[in-house]
């Protein structure tokens, strides 16, 4: 970033997570009547998360970056600033994808008894903090925390190194097909980002989702330790669970993300290197 605006990275953000909603909810769906049911929390939730995410890493990747501006992608700058803006985020989304995955597995055909279901959201979480007070709702937060930094820190980096490589090889291409391109180079950065994103944290993703749903309280929190028991047992395709309904999400839900951002920061004025 050669020049910022303060709030205005946040609300490129937040427009570049309406768009990751609006492309990658339908996978999300696929198997229900209606490609955009139930969407709505999905909106106002990723919107807040890419604000936050996209925001700070504008904002920390300019201070680190200082006199340094324009001298190509920096893994000094990128990955500190990735995932620091992953760890924030990772305190909001814990507890939201804590009570997500504890009501997804009590489905019709759960074996999760009657007695012990959840009515909607907020009963699920007055129930946690009643049986397992304030703490019980953060369970999984060293999980999560990993997962996020280590798949932002991921994510930019290929962002960032594609992106920059991408304008490189296209930097003669005609400008009347700048705006073209500049979609094209964005699709392909973004799309990969969140495939990368993926490959590098679902086993993290996979113990996260163990350790929130577990009724046994005195289960190990330990994500290797986890992923130790599901390799010996399963091997790596264990470890790797729904990676093929994640990929084919997470290409098109991340190119559109970064095509929208990259187009709100043009809007908003905001200049770039």
């Amino acid at each position: 970033m050669a020049d910022s605006s303060g709030y205005k990275e946040y609300v490129a953000g937040l427009i570049a997570g309406v768009a990751t909603v609006g492309i990658g909810h339908p996978f999300d769906t696929v198997k229900i009547k209606g490609l955009y049911r139930g969407a709505t929390s999905s909106f106002v939730g990723m919107a807040f998360e890419s604000s936050v995410v996209f925001g700070m890493y504008s904002q920390i990747k300019q201070s680190l970056q200082g006199s340094a501006q324009g001298a190509g992608p920096q893994p000094k700058v990128i990955i500190p600033s990735a995932a620091f803006s992953g760890s924030v985020i990772s305190f909001i989304l814990c507890p939201s994808e804590l009570v997500k995955c504890r009501m997804q597995i009590q489905g019709t055909d759960s074996v999760v008894p009657m007695s012990r279901r959840y009515g909607n959201p907020l009963d699920c979480v007055l129930t946690t903090v009643k049986n397992d007070g304030v703490r019980g709702i953060f369970r999984g937060g060293f999980t999560t925390l990993l997962r996020e930094c280590i798949g932002n820190a991921v994510f930019f980096s290929i962002y960032e190194y594609v992106r920059y490589h991408m304008h490189l090889q296209l930097k003669s291409a005609s400008t009347d097909h700048r705006n073209l391109i500049d979609v094209g180079v964005g699709i392909a950065s973004g799309g990969l980002g969140g495939i990368a994103f993926w490959l590098a944290v679902l086993p993290l993703d996979v113990a996260k989702t163990i350790i929130q749903t577990t009724p046994d309280k005195n289960a190990t929190r330990n994500p290797f330790q986890i992923l130790s028991l599901i390799y010996r047992r399963a091997g790596l395709k264990g470890c790797y669970i729904g990676l093929g309904p994640t990929i084919v999400r997470a290409f098109p839900a991340n190119a559109a993300a970064i095509v929208t951002w990259e187009l709100a920061i043009k809007l908003l004025g905001i200049k770039r290197d």
